[in-house]
């Protein structure tokens, strides 16, 4: 049996750096009488970061790589010489990688951003040499200060896909060859259940060398929000998709049953995924008369946009690009609005705050 190198979850543990003593030493040269305390400080410790990187795709680089420990920092020396900080660790990550505490699943970091860098874990501070505590009262001072011990903890780190456009259906909905056809990807295609066992990112090419990308999440079943068939695993990838595309293949025994219940297994697992904009793509069309397209339409809701498509011969394509790209467009708008809204607000509250603490004072 083939293992899949798309790894979306690792438990690792990461400690940064301790800093370096501070140094107690004192200047003792034959012709610098009174030569008094020199110590340096210590180095820092070591910070362990987080980078995007937009080259990878999976965790899969972490998986056998359990501990991640950065550098300690170097102890202080006479003559005030600072000791050398410990070596940062940068952590590459695909973008779309959340990180969140293992024992208490607090939410620590997300990269989004090609080049993006977060700082995880940072590192201890160095102790103080005894330059620093000599006073008139203590000229010699003998003691330093130790270095500041490192962070320690365990944290998960999560891979959620990040895509335009999310293909959800059944298994055997056509989503694959869907992709296959709308993109240059080429997908593990069968005629047997959970044929795509990882997401599949796809570039669409549109009008004008515009573009926009899709991806093929694995077959979703009744109660996978309870974690049966795949589960969990793949429904996270959802999440991070702009816009859901529901494929529903016509030979299907209930079309608007099917795609309730594909709708309840996403309110199950996040409420917030039924706020995404939404298109219903009726697939396998070629199997079917198209005289059934009234009623497959009939029995789907009528406030959302439906495309009848054929990936074999081609029918719809066209057409659900232009409606997939117009619905992303309106999605895209309507975040802009939103942020310019939110942006407002803020500078509203800071207005006032400022007011508050610098009141105008009158004749």
């Amino acid at each position: 049996m083939m293992t899949s190198n798309f790894i979306d979850y690792v438990k690792i543990n990461v400690r940064s750096g301790r800093g370096g003593f501070g140094s107690s030493h004192f200047r003792r040269e034959k012709h610098v009488p009174k030569g008094g305390p020199d110590g340096g400080d210590g180095g820092r410790g070591g910070h362990i970061y987080l980078v995007g990187n937009s080259q990878l795709w999976t965790l899969l680089h972490l998986k056998y790589q359990k501990h991640i420990i950065a550098d300690n920092g170097k102890g202080g020396e006479g003559g005030r010489r600072s000791g050398a900080e410990g070596e940062d660790i940068f952590i590459e990550v695909p973008l779309g990688t959340i990180v969140k505490d293992a024992e208490s699943n607090e939410f620590l970091a997300e990269v989004t951003e090609e080049g993006q860098k977060i700082l995880l874990l940072p590192g201890g501070r160095g102790g103080m040499g005894n330059t620093h505590f000599k006073s008139s009262t203590n000229q010699s001072p003998r003691h330093a200060q130790p270095g500041e011990e490192g962070q320690d903890r365990w944290v998960i780190m999560e891979l959620k896909v990040l895509a335009d456009v999310g293909l959800v259906g059944f298994p055997n909905a056509g989503k694959s060859t869907l992709l296959s056809v709308l993109s240059a990807a080429k997908p593990e295609i069968a005629d047997y259940p959970f044929t795509t066992l990882v997401p599949h990112l796809g570039v669409v090419a549109y009008r004008d060398y515009k573009s926009f990308v899709v991806a093929d999440i694995p077959g979703i079943i009744e109660g996978a929000s309870e974690g049966k068939g795949l589960g969990l695993r793949f429904l996270r990838h959802i999440e991070r998709n702009s816009i859901l595309c529901f494929l529903i293949p016509s030979d299907a025994k209930d079309w608007g049953k099917e795609y309730e219940i594909l709708l309840g297994e996403l309110e199950k697992f996040n409420p917030e995924l039924l706020q995404k904009q939404r298109v219903l793509v009726v697939s396998k069309m070629d199997i079917s008369i198209p005289e059934m397209q009234e009623e497959i339409r009939a029995s789907l809701p009528a406030d959302l946009p439906v495309v009848f498509i054929s990936s074999i011969t081609q029918e719809g394509i066209q057409e659900l690009k232009d409606v997939l790209w117009k619905t992303l467009q309106e999605e895209n708008a309507k975040f802009q609005a939103e942020n310019v809204i939110a942006q407002s607000k803020q500078e509203e509250n800071d207005t006032n705050s400022l007011e508050e603490e610098n009141p105008i004072l009158e004749d």
